[in-house]
């Protein structure tokens, strides 16, 4: 089984490989400085020793060494004979030796011997004036040896090319840069050490804010205890998430406390109309097991009483499913003829108030929305008109411009009840005496929430009550 690594741990080991990838970093750096100062030091030296800077006025070797060169390079001619003179450096090489231009190295007696290269050999052509590398060479004690080695041009008196290449030897560079290998190589595997400690320390004080957001996210799962809050203290990204988080668990506090009061509510409608369809039910089945027969008209009224219950009950049903569906995450994207549903509700109206006169005038309106939910909400604000209207009022209907406005003649709503008449379940204390259970209202501001426009009442001039709905739409399909 995969064992999982803890994000202490990850932020532990990144920072641990950052800081000793820039440790190793700086110590190439130093290290590759350093071995370049050292060559840098050790080439102006061969300078210097070779009888002046390459390059310089006047420089190139002595007229005594120049002499003898002379003698060595032709001493080691095909066509010479004999060994030559012995030819001592006249200065600190381990090595001095002659290139003719043919690229054979005429070794001087006493001053050792080099592996001849190609750059020496275009020196000696003079294809160019000097160059540096480095070597392998034999000193005059017979030991082979890594060297430096400047090779300089030299012609003779009589205009001969060659090259004389000076060598010393690499001890005195690589012993110290070795040395500093080891030294830069214990440095940086002390930098991981140190940076694994400090990122352990780090990463611990880093995710304590963390830890204790996850506590509370645990003592939340443990105990649902949605009032448990986290500090918010500072701007930096941990702050921000507590905030958030301290956000998300009110919303599901005030979540929980709306499903909580919409059960208690739609509990406390529930009870009046099951209750007196049971009471019904029950006179007419203790009235078939005794064997007394009802009067015709008590047994057409509890019958009747019964199909208005069940009537109540399945439109608080299906108001409550209304109120459950959960919201759109965004807009309904579909084109409804605004004025169509409104001349529905307007029939509707019509058969369910035979005494009333309901007046209409609608113009053509299209918005985007639900269907379905845009004529519950128009028949729940026109039903309202029809239930708290008079014997022969009039209920007025008109959808001009965009706007909806139903207005009944009936007793009104008190100033002190407007903030509510859109709260679930509530009802004024005139209409507690009426059928209904509250929603209707509620639905309609959702439904017109929804689609973008806004919804209020208010008491017309004259008496009774003015709904006005704003719907953004267009006069034609497609506008």
């Amino acid at each position: 089984m995969t064992r999982r690594v803890t994000l202490r741990a990850r932020l532990a080991l990144l920072t641990a490989t950052a800081v000793a990838l820039a440790v190793a970093a700086c110590a190439t750096a130093g290290w590759l400085l350093t071995r370049d100062q050292l060559y840098h030091e050790l080439d102006r030296r061969l300078g210097a020793l070779s009888a002046g800077p390459p390059g310089a006025p006047g420089g190139g070797p002595p007229r005594r060494l120049a002499g003898q060169l002379e003698e060595a390079l032709a001493a080691c001619s095909p066509t010479a004979t004999g060994t030559g003179t012995e030819l001592r450096p006249p200065g600190p090489y381990e090595i001095m030796q002659l290139v003719d231009a043919e690229g054979r190295a005429c070794t001087v007696p006493g001053a050792g011997s080099l592996k001849v290269t190609e750059e020496d050999v275009a020196v000696a052509r003079g294809e160019r004036d000097h160059v540096y590398h480095d070597g392998t060479g034999m000193t005059s004690s017979g030991v082979e040896d890594h060297v430096r080695v400047l090779t300089r041009e030299f012609r003779t008196r009589d205009g001969t090319r060659a090259a004389v290449s000076y060598a010393i030897s690499l001890d005195e560079v690589e012993g110290p840069l070795g040395n500093l290998a080891l030294l830069l190589t214990a440095v940086t595997a002390l930098g991981v050490l140190v940076s694994a400690a400090a990122g352990l320390v780090v990463a611990r004080a880093s995710l304590r804010p963390v830890d204790e957001l996850t506590g509370a996210v645990e003592h939340i799962a443990r105990t649902e205890d949605l009032g448990t809050r986290i500090g918010e203290d500072g701007t930096d990204e941990i702050a921000r998430l507590s905030r958030s988080f301290n956000s998300m668990t009110s919303a599901l506090a005030a979540s929980r406390e709306r499903q909580r009061q919409l059960i208690a509510d739609a509990g406390h409608e529930l009870r009046t109309p099951l209750t007196s369809l049971r009471t019904n039910i029950d006179l007419l089945l203790r009235a078939e097991a005794t064997g007394r027969e009802l009067d015709p008209d008590a047994r057409h009224n509890l019958l009747v009483s019964v199909k208005a219950q069940m009537r109540e009950l399945s439109s608080l049903v299906g108001d409550l499913l209304e109120l459950a569906r959960p919201d759109e995450p965004g807009p309904v994207h579909e084109d409804v003829a605004f004025h169509d549903v409104v001349d529905r509700a307007v029939e509707r109206a019509r058969l369910r108030g035979p005494g009333l006169t309901v007046e209409a005038t609608i113009e053509p309106w299209y918005v985007r929305g639900d269907p379905a939910s845009l004529e519950r909400a128009v028949v729940n604000l026109v039903d309202n008109a029809v239930k708290f209207s008079p014997a022969a009022g009039v209920v007025t209907v008109r959808l001009v411009d965009g706007e909806l406005t139903v207005r009944d003649q009936g007793p009104g709503i008190r100033a002190e009840d407007l903030p509510h008449v859109f709260e679930r379940f509530w009802r004024s204390p005139t209409a507690r005496s009426l059928p209904g259970s509250g929603l209707g209202l509620s639905i309609v501001a959702r439904v017109v929430g929804e689609c973008g426009g806004r919804v209020a009442l208010e008491p017309a001039p004259g008496g009774g009550t003015l709904a006005r709905v704003q719907m953004p739409g267009a006069r034609e399909l497609g506008n």
